[in-house]
Protein backbone atom coordinates (compact mmCIF):
# COMPACT_ATOMS: atom_id res chain seq x y z
CA UNK A 1 0.00 0.00 0.00
CA UNK A 2 1.46 3.40 -0.77
CA UNK A 3 1.33 5.86 2.05
CA UNK A 4 -0.79 8.12 0.40
CA UNK A 5 -3.29 5.51 0.41
CA UNK A 6 -2.34 4.95 3.77
CA UNK A 7 -3.24 8.49 4.77
CA UNK A 8 -6.47 8.17 3.18
CA UNK A 9 -7.33 4.66 4.77
CA UNK A 10 -6.46 6.83 8.36
CA UNK A 11 -8.51 9.37 7.96
CA UNK A 12 -11.46 7.40 6.83
CA UNK A 13 -11.07 5.16 9.78
CA UNK A 14 -11.78 8.43 11.95
CA UNK A 15 -15.26 9.01 10.83
CA UNK A 16 -17.67 9.35 13.42
CA UNK A 17 -14.72 10.32 15.81
CA UNK A 18 -16.22 13.06 18.02
CA UNK A 19 -15.34 17.02 17.42
CA UNK A 20 -13.33 18.70 19.90
CA UNK A 21 -11.62 22.21 19.32
CA UNK A 22 -7.35 21.95 19.65
CA UNK A 23 -8.13 17.74 20.01
CA UNK A 24 -5.53 15.46 18.97
CA UNK A 25 -6.71 12.28 21.14
CA UNK A 26 -9.95 10.15 19.07
CA UNK A 27 -10.79 9.35 22.23
CA UNK A 28 -11.84 12.78 23.51
CA UNK A 29 -12.35 14.35 20.34
CA UNK A 30 -10.48 15.63 17.28
CA UNK A 31 -10.24 18.92 15.13
CA UNK A 32 -9.32 19.60 12.01
CA UNK A 33 -5.63 19.75 12.77
CA UNK A 34 -5.80 17.07 14.36
CA UNK A 35 -7.80 14.75 11.95
CA UNK A 36 -4.46 15.55 9.65
CA UNK A 37 -1.80 14.79 12.24
CA UNK A 38 -3.65 11.20 12.74
CA UNK A 39 -4.02 10.54 9.16
CA UNK A 40 -0.35 11.39 8.66
CA UNK A 41 0.49 8.64 11.59
CA UNK A 42 0.44 10.44 14.04
CA UNK A 43 2.63 13.90 13.13
CA UNK A 44 3.82 15.04 16.29
CA UNK A 45 5.37 18.42 14.78
CA UNK A 46 1.77 20.22 13.78
CA UNK A 47 0.40 23.29 14.58
CA UNK A 48 -0.65 24.22 18.14
CA UNK A 49 -1.94 27.86 19.64
CA UNK A 50 -2.76 27.98 15.94
CA UNK A 51 -5.90 30.83 14.55
CA UNK A 52 -7.44 29.18 11.25
CA UNK A 53 -9.06 32.35 11.97
CA UNK A 54 -7.87 36.00 10.68
CA UNK A 55 -4.71 35.34 8.32
CA UNK A 56 -3.29 34.54 4.72
CA UNK A 57 -2.73 31.07 3.55
CA UNK A 58 0.84 31.73 3.21
CA UNK A 59 1.47 30.88 7.30
CA UNK A 60 0.22 27.36 6.07
CA UNK A 61 1.84 27.75 2.83
CA UNK A 62 5.06 28.19 4.77
CA UNK A 63 4.21 25.39 7.32
CA UNK A 64 3.71 22.82 4.99
CA UNK A 65 6.87 23.57 2.79
CA UNK A 66 9.07 23.59 5.95
CA UNK A 67 7.67 19.80 6.58
CA UNK A 68 8.25 18.46 3.55
CA UNK A 69 5.12 18.92 1.59
CA UNK A 70 4.94 19.71 -2.03
CA UNK A 71 1.78 22.20 -3.58
CA UNK A 72 0.76 20.03 -6.15
CA UNK A 73 -1.92 21.07 -8.75
CA UNK A 74 -5.65 19.13 -8.21
CA UNK A 75 -5.10 16.65 -4.80
CA UNK A 76 -6.24 12.78 -4.53
CA UNK A 77 -6.57 10.46 -2.25
CA UNK A 78 -4.14 11.08 0.81
CA UNK A 79 -3.54 14.98 -0.03
CA UNK A 80 -4.32 17.42 2.50
CA UNK A 81 -6.82 19.95 1.07
CA UNK A 82 -6.85 23.62 2.82
CA UNK A 83 -9.95 25.75 2.49
CA UNK A 84 -11.64 28.73 3.13
CA UNK A 85 -14.39 28.17 4.97
CA UNK A 86 -14.99 31.46 5.06
CA UNK A 87 -12.82 34.62 4.11
CA UNK A 88 -10.54 34.71 6.94
CA UNK A 89 -11.16 31.26 8.04
CA UNK A 90 -8.86 27.96 6.85
CA UNK A 91 -10.22 24.53 7.48
CA UNK A 92 -7.62 21.37 6.30
CA UNK A 93 -9.67 18.28 4.91
CA UNK A 94 -7.91 14.69 4.20
CA UNK A 95 -8.56 14.23 0.10
CA UNK A 96 -10.00 9.98 0.20
CA UNK A 97 -11.40 8.10 -2.92
CA UNK A 98 -15.11 9.88 -3.75
CA UNK A 99 -14.51 12.91 -1.29
CA UNK A 100 -13.05 14.50 1.71
CA UNK A 101 -12.79 13.70 5.50
CA UNK A 102 -12.96 16.50 7.78
CA UNK A 103 -13.59 17.10 11.36
CA UNK A 104 -16.77 18.94 11.28
CA UNK A 105 -17.32 21.20 14.02
CA UNK A 106 -21.58 22.28 13.57
CA UNK A 107 -21.84 17.97 13.72
CA UNK A 108 -19.78 17.85 16.51
CA UNK A 109 -17.79 14.75 14.68
CA UNK A 110 -15.57 13.71 11.74
CA UNK A 111 -17.53 12.81 8.49
CA UNK A 112 -17.03 11.62 5.26
CA UNK A 113 -17.91 14.39 2.52
CA UNK A 114 -18.49 13.02 -0.93
CA UNK A 115 -18.02 14.91 -3.80
CA UNK A 116 -16.32 18.16 -4.27
CA UNK A 117 -15.63 20.43 -1.60
CA UNK A 118 -17.87 22.66 0.16
CA UNK A 119 -15.57 25.64 0.01
CA UNK A 120 -12.99 27.22 -1.92
CA UNK A 121 -9.98 25.10 -2.49
CA UNK A 122 -6.58 27.16 -1.53
CA UNK A 123 -4.32 24.20 -2.39
CA UNK A 124 -3.33 20.76 -2.11
CA UNK A 125 -0.33 19.58 -0.29
CA UNK A 126 1.46 16.02 -0.49
CA UNK A 127 4.02 14.90 1.19
CA UNK A 128 7.51 15.17 -1.10
CA UNK A 129 9.31 11.85 0.21
CA UNK A 130 6.83 9.33 0.94
CA UNK A 131 8.55 6.02 2.19
CA UNK A 132 8.92 2.84 0.02
CA UNK A 133 6.57 0.31 -0.53
CA UNK A 134 8.59 -1.54 2.05
CA UNK A 135 7.96 1.06 4.22
CA UNK A 136 4.75 2.35 3.43
CA UNK A 137 2.11 2.70 6.25
CA UNK A 138 4.69 4.43 8.87
CA UNK A 139 3.59 7.90 8.52
CA UNK A 140 4.58 11.41 8.51
CA UNK A 141 6.42 10.74 12.04
CA UNK A 142 8.37 8.00 10.79
CA UNK A 143 9.26 10.02 7.57
CA UNK A 144 10.34 12.93 9.93
CA UNK A 145 12.87 11.29 12.34
CA UNK A 146 14.31 9.38 9.06
CA UNK A 147 15.32 12.75 7.40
Amino acid sequence: MSEQSAIAERALALVGTPFRLGGRDPASGIDCIGLAALALGGADDVPSGYALRGGDGARWHRWFEGRGFAKIAGGGPGDLCLVRAAPLHFHLLVAVTGGFVHAHAGLRRTVFLPGASLWPIDSFWRLKDCPSPARAGEGYGALRRRR
